[in-house]
């Protein structure tokens, strides 16, 4: 009898130190060891959301995630025999946090330079996750790009396509992603024009207390990728992180055109309903995009 997959998830949490960038690592007193602030994920959580509550636990900072890093694989003994566990992380802005009290799980916190950082883990499984960060530019804004979730089939319905709502199924799937985009702390929302698009954010909207904003160059209809690039640069510049919610007949062919302007590559730029790309840049240029699924 096979033993299930253990899954984990957290953070490698990083500031501006006096010296450069700096690395937060936990000690645990139960293995005596020195790791980047990670734990297992309750049952039906999601990787994100997990590896955020962990960090919070683990450290008492607020994290706020960026780039997605490189998952870890390692084998552990368990009481039904030994199994691989995944853990996956994020890299993650501490933005502040309620001070730091030792407890059962982490005794200590320290803060290290980032080209410290290797030498002072006791596990070498965590170096790739600290190699692919030190390798990213400095990132200084996130745009989410979501594409509207389910809203039926555009033949059963008899009204203008623009103001097809979202199903059942969108509906709990826009309840899901109100749930995962406040984690990178948004401060500004844009919306195509389909009334699907707004509603897929609108529950984000309302926890972010934030109006959505409609820009039209995401509409599908518009079909105007090169425009839509052009808006989500402008998104960059300002800084911080926006989400945008979009459609399928655009999304593809807009991160086309910016992945190749920018030398990224983006393996596979469909994307499905209700998923969102992680767009990080570095100013006004693309570093790094991974898909979301909610």
């Amino acid at each position: 009898m096979s033993v299930p997959l253990i899954r984990a998830a957290g953070g490698l949490v990083w500031r501006e130190g006096p010296a450069g960038v700096e690395v937060a690592l936990v000690h645990r007193p139960r293995y005596d060891d020195w790791s980047l602030p990670k734990g297992k994920l309750d049952r039906g959580e999601h990787p994100l959301a997990g590896a955020c509550r962990e960090v919070a636990e683990e450290s008492a900072l607020r994290p706020v995630p960026g780039v997605r890093l490189p998952s870890v694989r390692y084998r552990v003994a368990g009481p039904g025999g030994a199994t691989d566990k995944v853990v996956d992380f994020w890299s993650m802005a501490a933005v502040d946090g309620a001070g730091f009290a030792p407890n059962d799980e982490v005794d200590q916190l320290r803060w290290v330079r980032l080209d410290q950082a290797p030498a002072a883990l006791t596990d070498d499984d965590y170096l790739p996750v600290l190699a692919a960060f030190a390798a990213l530019p400095r990132i200084t804004a996130t745009v989410l790009l979501v594409r509207h979730a389910s809203a039926g089939r555009a033949d059963a319905w008899p009204d203008a396509d623009e103001l097809r709502p979202l199903d059942g199924a969108g509906v709990a799937t826009a309840g899901r992603l109100a749930e995962l985009l406040p984690l990178f702390a948004p401060v500004r929302l844009l919306t195509a024009t389909p009334l699907r698009c707004v509603q897929t954010i609108e529950p984000t909207a309302r926890r972010l207390g934030l109006e959505p904003a409609v820009a039209p160059v995401f509409d599908e209809v518009a079909h105007d990728p090169l425009g839509a690039v052009a808006r989500l640069r402008q998104l960059a510049e300002r800084g911080g992180a926006s989400v945008v919610a979009s459609q399928g007949g655009i999304i593809p062919a807009a991160l086309d055109v910016l992945a190749h302007q920018d030398g990224v590559t983006v393996t596979d730029p469909s994307t499905p309903k209700g998923a969102v790309w992680v767009l990080s840049f570095a100013e006004d240029r693309l570093a790094a995009a991974d898909l979301l699924r909610p």
